[in-house]
């Protein structure tokens, strides 16, 4: 009796073995969801897209991207947190993902236990620009005079707890400055009154302010990346300006609801690796002003830890809360 029980849990193992096998080999076996949690033309929808048209036809599968805006991507990312952990849902989030969580304690979804990280897909840098109202020609000279007149200085932002706000508010602690906050629903509010010089300052994705540079209505003094752009190479570097914890990046990033295969994981991470590799992708990225990264999930695990635990600290000395 117990050596029929003992065949019978080894058969059983068996056949679990094999139908893992045979489901690892069969993926991707139907149509496969995309879900960006931000509107049309963001990096990620961008990115996304550029995914779907690639692996669609390398995989054989249809694959459906599907915008889910709304509370700031919250709706979109919860939607993946929920979501079979089967690999045919992924979420491809930006840069909001480790801002969120510094704004909003209460949560629908864990943002460290709820995923699994799968790729970093790429980063742009934020600029910071000036309105041509404003004196300031380098980031030295918008710090004197913050410094000489407290509080008195004014930045736009594209919403209360967005990285934008955020960064500013890094800005000041790391150089002692303050200036009031004026928060916008939207980049396209915060441009219109920048040109206007109804603000002063703003963080901003560097693609959204390079047109209005070069047109000659706004002035970058500095981008927050390590290196100068190939696109505007007279702009300095935050770290030449003398603070090297200051650079922020915008980053779109894929993940998965826990407990997705890593067979799964390893699959779309290494498929889409040699995508990223090839020269068209590269130079279609470039137009958006994105630089491919790619490589293994690690990276983008470790980008997302650090964020979440620098945005919560930025937020609780800023004393920001959400609106």
């Amino acid at each position: 009796m117990k050596l029929s029980r003992l065949l019978a849990g080894v058969g059983l193992l068996c056949a679990a073995a094999v139908s893992s096998l045979s489901n690892a080999q069969e993926y991707p076996a139907k149509q496969i969801l995309f879900v960006v949690p931000f509107t049309p033309g963001t990096a990620a929808d961008t990115l996304s897209r550029l995914m779907q048209t690639q692996l669609s036809k390398s995989w054989g599968v249809p694959i459906v991207v599907e915008n889910r805006p709304g509370a700031a991507g919250i709706i979109g990312i919860d939607s993946v947190a929920r979501a079979a952990p089967d690999g045919y849902t992924y979420l491809f989030t930006s840069t909001a993902f480790g801002t969120i969580p510094a704004v909003n304690s209460k949560l629908p979804y864990d943002p460290q236990r709820s995923f699994a990280p799968v790729m970093l897909m790429g980063t742009s840098p934020l600029s910071l620009v000036v309105s041509n109202y404003f004196p300031a020609k380098t980031v030295k000279e918008l710090i004197a005079q913050a410094k000489r007149r407290p509080g008195d200085l004014n930045y736009a932002s594209a919403g209360t707890g967005s990285v934008f706000h955020l960064s500013m508010e890094l800005l000041q602690h790391e150089t002692g400055t303050k200036m009031v906050h004026v928060p916008y629903k939207g980049t396209a509010g915060v441009m219109n009154d920048l040109v206007a010089g109804h603000v002063g300052a703003s963080m901003m994705v560097f693609q959204t302010a390079r047109p209005l540079v070069q047109s000659g209505k706004l002035r970058m003094l500095a981008v927050m990346s390590p290196q100068r752009t190939q696109v505007l190479p007279d702009v300095p570097t935050i770290v030449e300006a003398g603070f090297p914890n200051m650079i922020v990046e915008a980053w779109t990033g894929v993940m998965v609801p826990a407990r997705t295969p890593p067979s799964v994981i390893g699959k779309f991470n290494g498929d889409v690796n040699k995508i990223l590799a090839q020269q068209d992708i590269k130079d279609t990225a470039a137009k958006i002003g994105v630089t491919l990264v790619g490589g293994a999930p690690e990276t983008l695990d470790n980008l997302v830890k650090k964020e979440l635990k620098q945005w919560v600290q930025v937020a609780q000395r800023a004393n920001i809360k959400p609106e």
